[in-house]
């Protein structure tokens, strides 16, 4: 049995993952899952045969954070800490960083492009190794670290609107509004393609995420300072507990103003995870995934997922029934 006080700190910090875990459990799931969708052919039987592997394991990353201590950093990249201009200043080459700014520097501020790189030729190796258990969870890793990467506020040193008197910032942005408006976003935007260099394209999520920033900042300011006060949140009943959350009104104000912007860095974050994992296929040589499949879906998961597939990807469903 763990003493009390030890049980305690595990329970309150799984709360804490629920409350503030990046893009909110409920993104990482969908980011996931949809994208097994953008995959082709030859990898999309592996990846349905086992999508709700890689749909639940989309945050064990963020489990790891509260039983390992050296997690947190590969979830974000503090760009302004190395200035106004960070991607300028700072080598791509993590061995060239290290000389530059020291390793225990970039460690402090965060490291997602060069752990998506890692985690990008592990999936590389578990494919070259056919190893199915390590390609689930190197897929599953992957994802979630390429769609934290899509978040402006894992880029930024203000990463909860601490230091502008914005605290709460980070959920709202990406819990609250996905967890409210997500099943009527549009985030299909075609199927997944060859990346030449992984850390290259770390590095553009990464400059791209900190370009928002600062609307994702000054908007929410704007709209505070003119929204009623007594209707920016609610009280929520999550389980036995009583939670002040922001109210569906004012998140729903804040997707408008930002342009929907949450949806747009969904749409990207859902591609770029499918096209990691097929150009790690790719420079594994393409192996035969379809031998890998333990449990072939049954026909009713196959037409369900074939279902949720059409509607992802806003296909009518046809009228017509194949009793082939």
């Amino acid at each position: 049995m763990l003493p009390i006080k030890q049980a305690s700190r595990i329970i309150i910090g799984f709360i804490l993952i629920l409350l503030c875990s990046s893009w909110g459990f409920y993104a990482h799931y969908r980011i996931n899952r949809l994208a097994v969708f953008t995959l082709p052919k030859a990898m999309a039987g592996f990846y349905r045969a086992n999508i709700q592997f890689i749909t639940e394991h989309a945050v064990s990353a963020d489990k790891r954070r509260y039983v390992d201590s050296t997690e947190a950093p590969r979830h974000f990249f503090d760009a302004d800490h190395y200035g106004k201009n960070p991607f300028a200043v700072i080598p791509q080459n993590w061995d060239d960083a290290a000389i530059k700014f020291t390793a225990d520097t970039l460690v402090k501020y965060g490291t997602v492009p060069w752990t998506i790189q890692y985690n990008y030729y592990r999936l590389v190796k578990a494919f070259k190794e056919h190893d199915t258990t390590a390609i689930l969870n190197a897929s599953a890793n992957l994802g979630h670290y390429v769609a934290d990467a899509h978040v402006p506020l894992h880029l930024t040193l203000n990463y909860n609107g601490q230091l502008t008197n914005q605290t709460g910032i980070h959920a709202l942005w990406e819990s609250r509004i996905p967890e409210l408006f997500a099943d009527h976003y549009k985030l299909y935007i075609g199927k997944a393609r060859y990346i030449e260099s992984p850390l290259v394209e770390a590095f553009k999520i990464c400059r791209s995420s900190f370009k928002s920033v600062d609307s994702v900042l000054r908007f929410e300011r704007i709209l505070s300072k003119t929204y009623p006060p007594d209707k920016k949140y609610i009280t929520e009943k999550r389980g036995k507990r009583q939670v002040t959350e922001y109210s569906e009104a004012y998140a729903k104000a804040y997707q408008n103003m930002m342009n929907r912007m949450v949806q747009r860095r969904m749409r990207s974050a859902i591609l770029s995870v499918g096209s990691f994992w097929y150009s790690a296929w790719v420079d594994a040589g393409q192996p035969d995934l379809d031998k890998l499949i333990a449990q072939p879906l049954s026909a009713d998961d196959a037409a369900k997922i074939k279902q949720e597939e059409a509607a992802f990807k806003g296909i009518k469903p046809s009228t017509t029934i194949n009793r082939k």
